[in-house]
């Protein structure tokens, strides 16, 4: 899969990602999905791009204002990343993104 987040040229860097939604969000997105961006993509772009592949998929992660749902969690290799955060969090070569669901247990 190759994603751009704004016009192609010869000229623009691609990085490589990993992204991987989990519980629910897997069954409707799947896992594991590696893609191409364009070097300075930013983190909420590229998980809307992923999920408008699934109208189910995308409306389970983001509301009808295009807002991650406030239950969302978001991690960028391991370590949690903020709804508020998400917007202005490039992606980088080699980064891996995880999206969960809400966690319940006890």
């Amino acid at each position: 899969m190759r994603w751009y987040g704004k016009e192609n040229t010869c000229e623009e860097e691609e990085v490589m990602v990993k992204i991987r939604f989990f519980a629910r969000f897997r069954e409707l997105l799947g896992t594991d999905i590696m893609t191409d961006v364009v070097a300075g993509t930013m983190f909420t772009p590229l998980i809307t791009t992923i999920a408008k592949k699934n109208p189910e998929g995308y409306a389970a992660i983001f509301d009808e204002n295009g807002a991650f749902h406030e239950f969302v969690i978001l991690m960028k290799n391991g370590k949690r990343i903020e709804i508020a955060d998400a917007a202005k969090t490039m992606v980088v070569d080699g980064d891996e993104i995880a999206v969960f669901p809400p966690v319940a247990g006890g």
